[in-house]
């Protein structure tokens, strides 16, 4: 074997191994729920602040009705709106709720009962 084919040999597996390791890079990179959102999200947002207009508007553990009321959320109370599914938003909440829900609260309340949609 030449050194010219030894070089060859010797860069077409450091360059597959480069390959390999860019596509398992991207590959295993964390998606939007891995950081802090639902997996339920079917839309990713860039976080915006949103505020309940509506009062004792459930916020859930899921986009549905189906799903557990962690609590209320009353006219005022200030969100930030992470994702949605359907007509469902994933939010947490910016201040403690006028129900008593902590800061930083995350769950699922429907799009209708916010007022105001920032983006």
């Amino acid at each position: 074997m030449t050194v010219r084919q030894r070089i060859r040999h010797a860069t077409v597996p450091a360059a597959l191994a480069m390959a390999a390791a860019a596509v398992l890079t991207v590959t295993t990179a964390p998606a939007a729920h891995a950081v802090g959102e639902s997996r339920k999200c079917s839309i990713n947002f860039r976080n915006f602040p949103a505020t309940a207009g509506k009062n004792g508007w459930n916020d859930r553990t899921g986009p549905s009705t189906r799903y557990t009321s962690r609590g209320l959320l009353y006219r005022g109370d200030k969100v930030t709106v992470m994702c949605s599914h359907n007509n469902w938003v994933y939010t947490s909440l910016i201040r403690r709720s006028a129900s008593g829900l902590p800061k930083g609260t995350k769950g699922w309340v429907r799009q209708d009962g916010l007022a105001e949609l920032a983006g």
